[in-house]
């Protein structure tokens, strides 16, 4: 976990299939700790071809089933066929916009959020931003994507900053070029 903060956690993400990576396994820790789901992360990637959206789309029932069987990733039927579903609707959102990145970026402005949080009860588990997130999305037709799941993406991907401000990454983060 530490090493996930130290150098993931907060860091603005541009790149599109990062970005899909990250909104599905926020959806597969629904209900888990993120801990569950960072140990399982490079079985998910092995599982869900390194999240390549236009191949996770074309998945069939035998995938889904061979998937099911996979000890390795959270076998939750309902979790994998919502990772299809949203590679497709994923997909569609690329088509629109020419990219995911253009897309969720612009609900921060283009420009991550930098909050002045001093202690971790203060930081939401979801904010107005997240919510017209998670409407927009399930709007497109993606699942597990709500208030909370698409804040927890969010922090991920660096479109808020949320370390608190005691916090050596919280400057670090803020300092970044985007």
């Amino acid at each position: 976990m530490h090493a996930y903060h130290d150098l993931e956690w907060g860091v603005p993400v541009h790149d599109d299939r990062v970005l899909f990576e990250f909104l599905i396994l926020e959806g597969a820790q629904a209900g888990l700790s993120w801990e569950t789901i960072l140990k399982k992360r490079e079985n998910y990637r092995a599982a869900f071809d390194n999240f390549e959206p236009a191949l996770v789309a074309k998945y069939t029932q035998r995938r889904v089933d061979k998937l099911l069987a996979n000890p390795g990733i959270v076998r939750n039927r309902l979790k994998i066929a919502a990772t299809i579903q949203n590679a497709k609707a994923f997909l569609a959102i690329q088509k629109e916009f020419g990219s995911f990145d253009a897309y969720v970026w612009q609900c921060v402005g283009g420009k991550p959020k930098v909050n002045q949080w001093r202690a971790l009860k203060q930081i939401p588990p979801r904010t107005s931003e997240s919510d017209a997130l998670s409407k927009d999305l399930q709007r497109r037709g993606f699942k597990f994507v709500g208030s909370t799941i698409c804040y927890a993406f969010m922090q991920a991907v660096g479109l808020v900053n949320d370390h608190t401000v005691d916090c050596p990454r919280y400057a670090e983060i803020a300092a970044l070029e985007v």
